[in-house]
C-alpha cells in the first residue's frame, strides 16, 4: 500500500512541476511578452500611433474572460495597475490568485475556529492583501522610477551634447539605466524601430507610469520637435529640478518620522494588546467574539482604529 502512496504522489508532483515549467517558460518567452505587451496598448485607447484595424485584430484576439474584466467598473483599470506594478501577469490570473487565497484563508480559518462570522471576517481582511500589495508595488515601482529618472535625464543631455543623435541617447538608457527606467526607455526605442515616431513612443510611457516628472519630459521632447531649441540644456536643468524636490522630500521625511512612528505604534498596539490578553488569560475577552454586542463593539473599535490611522497619515503626509 505504501509504494502505491508514494508512487502516486510523485507521479502528481512531477506532473504539476512539467505543468509549471511549462507554462513558465511559455510566459518568460519573448513571443509571449510582446503580445502581452501589444494587448495592453491595444486596450489603452489614448495610446498613439497604433492604426485601428491592427488594435481591433490584437482585441480579437484577448481571453475572453480578460475582456469581460476590461469592461466592468471594479476591474476596467487593473491590468493597467499591474502594468504601473511591474507584476508579468494578467488581470485574470491576478484575481483567480486573489480568490483562491481568500478561499483557503476561509476554509482554514473556519476549521480553527469554528466560528463562520470569524472566518468570514478575516475572508474579507484575506481578499484586502492582493489589492494593498499591488498598491504598494505601484508606489514602490513609482519611487524607484523617480530615484532614478534624474540619471537618465542627465545621460540623454550629455549624450546629445557628445554628438549623439536623440534615439541614440534613448537606446543607451535603455541598456545602462536599471529598471524600471531602463525597461519602460528600452521599450520605447523597440517600439520606434517597428516604425512609431520616438515622441510617440515616449508620449505612451505616460500610461505606463503615473509619473508627473516623466509628463514634464514627455511634453519638452514634443515642444522641443515642434519649435526647436537646446534640448541638451532644457533636460539637465529638469533633472536639476527633480533632484532638488527629491532632497526637499528626504528632508521633510525625517521631519515627520516622529509623527510616522506614532502612528504605527498606535495601529499596532491595540492588536498586539488584545492578541496578548488572549494568549495569557483567553476567558478574559471571551465575551467579546463570542457574544452579540461584543462583535459590535470589535467592528467598531476596527472601524475607529482604521479612521484613526487614516487620519495620522493624512496629517504626516506631505505632498511635494
Amino acid at each position: 500500500m505504501l509504494p502505491i502512496i508514494v508512487v502516486t504522489f510523485l507521479a502528481v508532483f512531477f506532473l504539476l512541476l512539467a505543468l509549471y515549467f511549462g507554462v513558465t517558460s511559455v510566459r518568460s518567452s519573448p513571443k509571449y511578452e510582446l503580445k502581452r505587451r501589444l494587448q495592453r496598448l491595444a486596450r489603452d485607447t489614448s495610446a498613439q500611433g497604433l492604426p485601428e484595424d491592427l488594435r481591433a485584430e490584437i482585441i480579437r484576439e484577448i481571453p475572453p474572460l480578460d475582456q469581460i474584466l476590461a469592461k466592468l467598473p471594479l476591474t476596467r483599470d487593473l491590468d493597467k495597475k499591474l502594468d504601473h506594478a511591474g507584476l508579468n501577469m494578467t488581470a485574470s490570473r491576478f484575481l483567480m490568485l486573489a480568490v483562491a487565497g481568500t478561499v483557503i484563508g476561509f476554509l482554514v480559518i473556519l476549521l480553527l475556529s469554528k466560528s463562520f462570522l470569524i472566518a468570514l471576517l478575516c475572508a474579507v481582511m484575506i481578499s484586502l492583501i492582493p489589492f494593498v500589495f499591488l498598491s504598494f508595488k505601484i508606489s514602490q515601482r513609482l519611487e524607484r522610477f523617480t530615484e532614478l529618472f534624474p540619471d537618465a535625464l542627465t545621460m540623454i543631455s550629455r549624450s546629445l551634447r557628445a554628438g549623439h543623435s536623440f534615439n541614440s541617447a534613448i537606446q543607451l538608457v535603455g541598456e545602462e539605466i536599471q529598471d524600471p527606467v531602463g525597461e519602460l526607455f528600452k521599450t520605447a526605442y523597440e517600439q520606434q524601430l517597428l516604425g512609431l515616431r520616438i515622441t510617440e513612443t515616449l508620449s505612451n510611457l505616460n500610461e505606463r507610469v503615473e509619473s508627473l516628472d516623466l509628463r514634464f519630459f514627455t511634453t519638452a521632447i514634443s515642444i522641443n520637435n515642434d519649435v526647436g531649441g537646446n534640448l541638451s540644456d532644457i533636460l539637465e536643468n529638469l533633472a536639476v529640478t527633480i533632484r532638488e524636490r527629491l532632497k526637499i522630500r528626504r528632508q521633510v521625511r525625517v521631519y515627520t518620522a516622529q509623527g510616522r512612528m506614532t502612528g504605527y505604534v498606535l495601529g499596532v498596539l491595540p492588536v498586539f494588546t488584545f492578541l496578548i490578553f488572549n494568549i495569557l488569560n483567553p476567558k478574559y475577552e471571551s465575551l467579546l467574539y463570542k457574544e452579540t454586542k461584543g462583535m459590535f463593539v470589535l467592528a467598531l473599535a476596527v472601524v475607529l482604529q482604521v479612521l484613526g490611522f487614516l487620519v495620522i497619515r493624512k496629517i504626516i503626509r506631505i505632498r511635494i
